[in-house]
């Protein structure tokens, strides 16, 4: 995903029945599918903002 520029995503256990709809959905409701993924893209997203901007406290 990242070699074509597209925000990888990992899909919670809290979301894995939405995921799995979205699959097996997909052929009458890409959108179900697509929206679960966007979403958790922008999970993936605010993880690795909060990740790059950590800073060490000096003690």
């Amino acid at each position: 995903m990242l070699k074509k520029n597209i925000m990888p995503f990992i899909v919670l256990d809290s979301d894995k029945s939405y995921y799995m709809r979205g699959l097996k959905e997909y052929e009458h409701d890409k959108m179900f599918l697509i929206d679960t993924i966007k979403h958790e893209q922008d999970l993936y997203q605010k993880i690795c903002e909060k990740l790059l901007n950590f800073e060490i406290e000096e003690q």
